[in-house]
């Protein structure tokens, strides 16, 4: 069978590791934007110089060929479904058996005027970085990013790291506060303000300004207000990169509709990763999931149903972290940024340092429903063992410190929610000892 896959990134590229792990299919697979897969998570560590694009590699070169996984670099223009053949931009095309479509997202725009000026974009892909390191080539003193989100404080991070200055208009009344709770969201925004980042709440973008060459040289607001600039970042999400494959036989959205087995409508056809839109998601997740993480599970099914046995997509207890700055976070299962009538929730904040833990809990049967870590890291394994085997909220403050990513480097904050937890029932609980692999081993076992 000829399989050919359209994108490179983590779910094209985890689909073509796992066919040819379980097959001997031949496999083809497509990007204009790099030769070789790379991770997009590191293309800020390439501006800020704390990489090269070849650290960035997923593989050795020699990786793809050892393996008989062909790449070819060039623009896919469309598909010719009664030929079951990709359309290449040079009007050469490619035939298939089955297909696979994981082209990404694509940053938003809102039709803001001057939103296709020089110096105006999102970051993205390769090309994002190349026209960033071109336009501080040519001299940034204001840099301003529209939207919050991982995308923005990335974007900032990378002017900060060349004392470039920078304003952020975020039109919410805390940063990320559809995504984090208030008090996270606070920290956040206070960190944001002591590197130096110019950050306006509950501000938005009106006008993009030319300076008459076709090169942004500035924004103004809603309010009126008028902000000098030689660069603006667009940060104000993404959305499925799916532009040459509509209204081509198969049924798109905002993106490609797969089902549960990540096919489209067609039969030979199959979405996998940012592009593709789940007609029937799990309980509590979204249609749409762009997160790198769901993308490489979506690389892995695709490749069983393809060359083992059909399999149904189950992106399991949800999962993300990222980076605010040097702020690390990570989330699993359920967290709630309003409150809800049956959650209830332990909180500790550092009194000086900005970390925090926050565990949602059903008070009506007591068992966990979610964690929300910032500059502490629990063990992923065990968070989600707790969550999938709906523990006990005394079992997993009892025995919290499984969770203890390394007590041996990172500073143990326990006992802290265990007093908490005392203080607000008026119980005497008590931390289990102690930590060591062998415990966490049986533990996870014990669970299974």
């Amino acid at each position: 069978m000829n399989i050919v896959i359209i994108g490179n990134g983590v779910a094209g590229t985890n689909a073509a590791r796992f066919i040819r792990k379980w097959s001997d299919h031949k496999i083809t697979m497509i990007s204009g934007e790099s030769e070789y897969p790379y991770s997009r998570t590191a293309l800020m560590y390439i501006y800020m110089g704390h990489m090269k694009y070849e650290n960035t590699k997923l593989y050795e070169d020699h990786f793809w060929a050892k393996n008989r996984i062909e790449l070819i670099s060039k623009w896919v223009k469309t598909i010719d479904m009664a030929s079951k053949s990709v359309v290449f931009q040079d009007n050469t095309t490619l035939k298939y058996d089955k297909l696979i479509i994981a082209t990404g997202s694509k940053s938003n725009k809102f039709g803001w005027p001057g939103q296709d000026l020089i110096g105006v974009q999102g970051l993205y892909n390769l090309m994002d970085l190349k026209s960033m390191e071109e336009a501080t080539t040519r001299g940034i003193k204001r840099a301003v990013i529209i939207g919050g989100g991982l995308i923005g404080i990335e974007m900032a991070e990378m002017f900060v790291s060349r004392n470039i200055p920078v304003t952020m208009l975020v039109r919410e009344e805390s940063f990320w506060d559809i995504v984090l709770p208030k008090e996270e969201s606070t920290m956040v925004n206070e960190h944001i303000k002591a590197h130096h980042i110019d950050l306006r709440l509950t501000t938005e973008l009106d006008t993009i300004l030319d300076d008459g060459s076709g090169h942004v040289k500035g924004i103004t607001t809603k309010s009126g207000e008028t902000i000098d600039c030689e660069f603006v970042g667009l940060t104000v999400g993404v959305s499925p990169n799916i532009d040459p494959f509509k209204g081509l036989g198969f049924t798109t959205n905002r993106g490609i509709v797969v089902d549960e087995y990540l096919q489209t409508s067609n039969k030979d056809i199959y979405s996998i990763g940012d592009c593709s839109e789940h007609t029937n998601p799990n309980p509590g997740r979204r249609p749409i999931e762009t997160i790198w993480y769901t993308g490489r599970m979506m690389g892995q099914t695709v490749a069983r149903t393809l060359c083992t046995t059909p399999t149904k997509y189950n992106p399991g207890i949800w999962f993300n972290s990222a980076k605010f700055l040097d702020i690390e976070y990570q989330v699993y299962g359920d967290i709630f940024t309003k409150p809800e009538d049956h959650i209830d929730e332990l909180y500790w904040q550092h009194p000086t340092e900005n970390k925090s833990i926050r565990i949602a809990y059903d008070k009506n049967n007591q068992t966990i429903v979610g964690f929300n870590l910032m500059g502490v890291r629990y063990r992923h394994e065990v968070c989600e063992k707790w969550l999938a085997s709906k523990s006990n909220l005394k079992q997993v403050l009892e025995n919290l410190s499984l969770a203890n990513f390394d007590p041996e480097f990172f500073k143990e904050y326990e006992q802290d929610l265990i007093t908490i937890y005392n203080q607000k029932t008026g119980s005497n609980l008590k931390l289990k000892s102690k930590r060591n692999l062998n415990l966490v081993t049986r533990f996870l076992q014990a669970i299974n």
